[in-house]
């Protein structure tokens, strides 16, 4: 039989001495492992969104820890300086947004006992309503038959779980920050010691360029929703719109959603102008298709001057895609993500390629 000439790969694919029963037994086992690992990655799918939001609220606010710390403050202090700042400008939304909420129920209350005695006089609009629809004999019908109390009932629950929620997942995502940034330079030396020696001083330059800009970015974005928010609470105190100060805040909190984010806040607010007059609705919507072009060609390019240049159809797809995946969260961190892939292709991709 003739002998296999030396250094030719055998034709079945294995090794020498490697049985199929052990090929076999191999791509079984990383099979079974990459699937309890998909599965591990879904059940704590919530808890990974949690780290990467403060992981990129930490991210874009370490420009301003390295300002403080650079004026001589030390770290730790800088940190809780300017986390101090993060807590104090969600804390001062809560105690706009609290008040009326509360007054709105309060009211809403107290005018249920005449709405019920308006149901009973049937010269009124509620009574006339009553007589064609008997709304009375429907709700008795429903409460006695189970179907609308534990319907309330649920209803109440499933707004408390998500007020916990909420409340939870905040204290968790300012801790984590918290952690990331007193940590940020110990985990990223700890991060570069997985590259190569030989390679690590490119990491390490392009890594630091990389934070720098995204920094820079969302410094850019905080700035304009600061606008877009002072313009709300201006426009809402010349139309005498309610609630003008919670409003600034809420848009300028919506704003830093990239494409739709000031576009869905300026159709909450112009709803609420209702409450004043409709020609003030309409003057508040048409304010707002004009903030959004003066933004979109004006402010913007001038808060982001500084920044990396993102096209225009890189952002939209950016967006679509990290809404798709992770929701707000995901086209929050769209672009800065966009930003950082563009600055790799850009700077050793494209040259690579240039060079072959």
């Amino acid at each position: 039989m003739p002998r296999r000439p030396k250094g030719l790969k055998q034709l079945d694919g294995r090794r020498a001495g490697q049985s199929w029963f052990s090929i076999g037994f191999g791509l079984t086992l990383g099979a079974m492992l990459a699937y309890l690992l998909v599965q591990a990655t879904l059940h704590i799918q919530s808890a990974l969104i949690l780290v990467l939001l403060s992981l990129f609220v930490a991210v874009s606010l370490e420009p301003i820890v390295g300002w403080l710390s650079g004026l001589g403050m030390r770290r730790g202090f800088a940190v809780a300086i300017v986390l101090l700042a993060f807590a104090g400008v969600f804390g001062g939304f809560l105690a706009l947004v609290i008040p009326p909420v509360a007054g709105e129920t309060t009211t809403f209350i107290h005018s249920i006992p005449g709405w019920l005695q308006q149901l009973h006089d049937h010269h009124s609009t509620l009574g006339k309503l009553e007589d064609r629809f008997h709304l009375i004999e429907k709700g008795k019908q429903q409460v006695s038959s189970g179907g609308t109390a534990p319907s309330v009932l649920n209803g109440v629950l499933g707004a408390s779980q998500v007020v916990l929620s909420t409340i939870t997942d905040f204290i968790v995502v300012l801790t984590l920050t918290l952690y990331f940034l007193v940590g940020m330079p110990a985990v990223k030396r700890f991060s570069y010691r997985f590259v190569p020696g030989s390679h690590r001083p490119r990491v390490e330059e392009l890594t630091e360029e990389i934070l720098a800009r995204i920094g820079r970015f969302m410094l850019g974005n905080l700035a304009t929703s600061a606008i877009a928010g002072l313009a709300t609470f201006g426009w809402l105190q010349l139309t005498d719109v309610p609630y003008s100060a919670a409003l600034g805040i809420f848009v300028a909190l919506m704003d830093l959603v990239p494409m739709v984010g000031s576009t869905i806040g300026g159709v909450v607010v112009s709803l609420i102008a209702l409450a004043v007059s409709l020609p003030v609705a309409i003057a508040t919507a048409i304010f707002y298709v004009a903030f959004r072009l003066a933004e979109d060609y004006l402010i913007m390019p001038k808060a982001m001057k500084y920044a990396v240049d993102v096209h225009p159809i890189v952002t939209v797809v950016a967006v679509l895609m990290g809404g798709a995946l992770l929701g707000i969260i995901g086209a929050l961190v769209a672009i800065p993500v966009a930003v950082a892939i563009g600055l790799v292709l850009d700077e050793v991709i494209f040259p690579r390629i240039e060079n072959a």
